[in-house]
């Protein structure tokens, strides 16, 4: 591998890094007259995900914690560690709180734009480098909607994003009027680790440990995107794209084979699938590369890659400030030159459209 990609200068296009909220009294600017009033009075002081707790070592690197509690609340650091450190041109920001855990819909839509506005002020303003994610209410589409239609015109914002675990399969037809508002926008829907916690994360209950609830992330992604296929979410709006981050995708040639097969049995049962399963995931879905769940042998990572069928389904990030990675070498060991600079570069741009607007 070239020595300064191995030393992390690879000036590429980031898709998930996580800038975090340090407490609710930064939102509250961002509310208007009634929900600051309501937030305040009730003493909401932070909504952080459970999903993935600020104190947990995974959650950050010792060195880029520094003294917080929370790491990555401000953007200067951002900027020194992801973008500068990291060596990075762009870096696309998916800011995790707690938004879709919310019972209250209306409390979760005025959530949702505190946050949004709040990174659009705080970060997008003050980092030319980053473009972020729109966070959306999922409990109510058609307030998720209006969140959609009030970001939008702002170029800045490349994609729509929504947790792997909530109320219910991401393929029904509840939630299709958030793809509608993507796929008139060009923006792809993000799918991200993490979970409302309605439901167990596992199929066969809750599990006693964190690390349970880590691996079974995986599982979701596999319902998920089954659901999106199967429900015909692709058929209805052959535009959207779909992007799934922190899923790993070593799972990928199993899921895309069994579901082939299955398909063929069973076509007759969802008549609006017109072909392999597989053909829609390379053609509509792609994956962030960390956590990279690499085999230990580059060969087995290419085979895997091959049989994946397609250059185009990884996309390069970091999970800033996430901890997955010895110092700065983010990238599997085995990538040709060719293979880094598409998953690294041409990959996120088509992944994204508005990233094609950014000079390279």
């Amino acid at each position: 591998m070239d020595q300064s990609l191995s030393e992390g200068r690879l000036n590429g296009i980031d898709c998930d890094v996580h800038p975090a909220v340090e407490s609710m009294k930064v939102l509250l600017p961002y509310f208007d007259e009634h929900w600051q009033e309501q937030v305040t009075v009730r003493g909401i002081d932070g909504l952080d995900p459970t999903s993935y707790p600020p104190q947990m070592r995974v959650n950050c690197r010792p060195d880029w914690r520094g003294q917080d509690r929370i790491p990555v609340t401000k953007v200067a650091q951002l900027s020194s560690q992801a973008l500068d450190g990291l060596g990075s041109q762009l870096a696309i920001c998916n800011c995790l709180y707690g938004v879709q855990s919310v019972y209250d819909e209306n409390f979760a839509a005025a959530l949702a734009r505190a946050v949004n506005s709040w990174i659009q002020t705080e970060w997008l303003d003050c980092e030319p480098r980053l473009r972020a994610s729109i966070i959306i209410p999922t409990q109510n589409p058609d307030l998720a909607v209006a969140e959609i239609e009030r970001l939008a015109p702002d170029r800045r914002f490349v994609q729509v994003m929504v947790l792997a675990m909530g109320d219910m399969p991401l393929g029904r037809r509840f939630y299709w009027p958030i793809y509608e508002a993507c796929a008139r926008h060009g923006l792809p829907l993000g799918i991200h680790a993490g979970s409302a916690f309605r439901h167990a994360p596992s199929c066969t209950g809750w599990p006693s440990f964190y690390l349970e609830d880590y691996v079974a992330q995986a599982e979701s992604f596999q319902a998920q995107l089954a659901s999106l296929i199967c429900e015909g979410v692709f058929t209805k709006y052959p535009d959207l794209s779909v992007v799934m981050m922190e899923s790993g995708f070593s799972w990928l040639p199993n899921f895309m084979w069994r579901s082939n097969k299955t398909w063929r049995a069973m076509r007759a049962e969802i008549p609006w699938v017109d072909r392999p399963p597989a053909d829609i995931i390379r053609d509509h879905v792609r994956f962030t590369l960390q956590p990279t769940d690499e085999p230990p042998l580059a060969a087995d990572l290419d085979r895997i890659l091959n049989q994946v069928g397609t250059d185009e389904a990884l996309l390069y990030s970091t999970d800033y400030p996430h901890w997955h990675f010895e110092g700065s070498n983010m990238l599997p060991i085995g990538l040709s030159p060719a293979m880094i600079r598409k998953i690294a570069h041409e990959n996120p741009r088509k992944a994204f459209p508005r990233l094609q607007e950014v000079a390279v």
